[in-house]
């Protein structure tokens, strides 16, 4: 169990870093690197299934294709905008709040884990077909919401790094002024 908490603790500070990185790139090295986390939790929980598939589908399939629209975006180094002011201190206020209430739960909901023999009950060896019975009939609300996620996120990329064209992009090549010649005596 000290493995499992470790990695637990692990995902949750390469969350954070996920959240706070200035590079895109290195936010999404955080991400892999939290998602490992999550691999190496399955397993100490014994679903070596789920491990791989996490290890296979997330950190590989999932963070290509991030790298892949982060790359497409061409993601400069932009000065911050003053735009939206109030947006900052109502994020924080937001987080904060969520902190306190994440916090009362934990407090509030103190139990122990589960043990190994309910994990694996629940999981009933965690092969292929029972994980897909139960993600695709109780689950499936939650794994399609999963999906809307993570197109949220794509688009929501693409919307905050998306910037008007400069005047010299719209005019297009025949509006740059023509080379002249020197002539050398």
């Amino acid at each position: 169990m000290v493995t499992f908490y470790l990695m637990a603790a692990f995902a949750v500070a390469g969350g954070i870093l996920v959240v706070t990185a200035r590079q895109p790139i290195h936010a999404a090295l955080a991400l892999v690197a939290t998602l490992l986390a999550v691999a190496v939790a399955y397993v100490t929980l014994d679903a070596h299934f789920l491990a791989a598939i996490q290890v296979i589908v997330y950190a590989g399939a999932v963070m290509v294709l991030f790298l892949f629209v982060i790359m497409l975006l061409n993601v400069e180094r932009q000065s911050p905008t003053a735009r939206w002011r109030w947006l900052r201190p109502v994020a924080y206020g937001f987080g904060l709040l969520a902190l306190v209430a994440a916090a009362l739960v934990v407090v509030d909901q103190r139990r122990a884990g589960p043990t190994q023999a309910q994990v694996a009950e629940v999981l009933q060896g965690g092969s292929a077909e029972r994980i897909g019975t139960v993600l695709f009939s109780d689950y499936l609300l939650a794994f399609h919401l999963v999906a809307v996620l993570l197109l949220t996120g794509i688009i929501g990329a693409v919307s905050l790094v998306q910037r008007s064209a400069s005047p010299q992009e719209t005019a297009g090549p025949a509006a740059a002024p023509a080379a002249t010649k020197v002539e050398t005596a």
